[in-house]
């Protein structure tokens, strides 16, 4: 079963825009999971220009399913994962001033500086993923540092989907192979949405978790969000029944 982690930076972001609590994310992140949700996703950056970090600690107790905390592992985001305990933490290479994740690790160059992180995250029971490319290559180095799963970063699936999907999905494809031979879990995330989202859970059997926030929010503008978490769940379960 491929699970929907909903990310709600989005929501977050709206807040800010205005100031004050409107919307409530704690709300917010219990009707996510009320309405479906079987995982929430929050990316804290250092700019604090989303998800605050006193966000994350607000949530903590709130999140009923599966909490994923995103980001750079800096040494305040590493100290936040260890207060927080959450059940996954995923790790991505963004510098401070990105506006987006915009790329996986270079797990080569940075397989002894992730093990050991990764390594301090697991002595307390987190599990733990990296964000990495569509590259089987980068599979082995990936598993040398002792992550639990890999994130693959699918811009570039949702970008080729609509240009050629077989061609766009084929080195996910690859990658999903290697790391089901290296025995790690596999994610995925970025831009994954209604139109793209089926064919990808078709074609990576071993997909365990799929994050979506921003498309997903722009959906529940026009669909609202309950009936768009089910919509999101429809197409995981469309992947799913037609890759059987």
């Amino acid at each position: 079963m491929t699970k929907l982690s909903v990310n709600v930076n989005k929501i977050a972001t709206l807040r800010n825009a205005r100031g004050g609590h409107l919307p409530d994310l704690v709300q917010v992140v219990k009707d996510c999971e009320r309405f479906g949700s079987q995982g929430i996703t929050v990316h804290p950056r250092p700019d604090e220009r989303h998800i605050r970090y006193q966000d994350v600690f607000d949530i903590k107790d709130i999140v009923t399913t599966e909490f994923n905390i995103e980001g750079y592992p800096s040494e305040k985001f590493i100290n936040l994962v260890l207060n927080i305990k959450p059940a996954q933490v995923t790790l991505v290479p963004d510098p401070p001033d990105a506006i987006t994740s915009n790329k996986g690790w270079d797990v080569k160059t940075h397989a002894l500086f992730l093990k050991d992180i990764i390594t301090e995250f697991k002595n307390e029971n987190i599990r733990t993923s990296i964000f990495l490319d569509p590259n089987p290559e980068l599979v082995k180095y990936a598993a040398k540092t002792g992550a639990d799963r890999i994130e693959l970063y699918t811009e570039s699936y949702a970008r080729k989907y609509l240009l050629d999907k077989e061609e766009a999905i084929l080195p996910y494809k690859e990658t999903a192979k290697q790391a089901k031979l290296f025995n790690m879990g596999l994610n995925a995330g970025h831009d994954l949405n209604l139109d793209n989202l089926a064919f990808m859970v078709k074609n990576i059997d071993n997909l365990l978790e799929v994050s979506i926030g921003h498309a997903l929010i722009c959906d529940a503008l026009y669909f609202g969000l309950e009936n768009t978490i089910q919509m999101y769940l429809r197409e995981i379960h469309k992947g799913l029944k037609d890759s059987v």
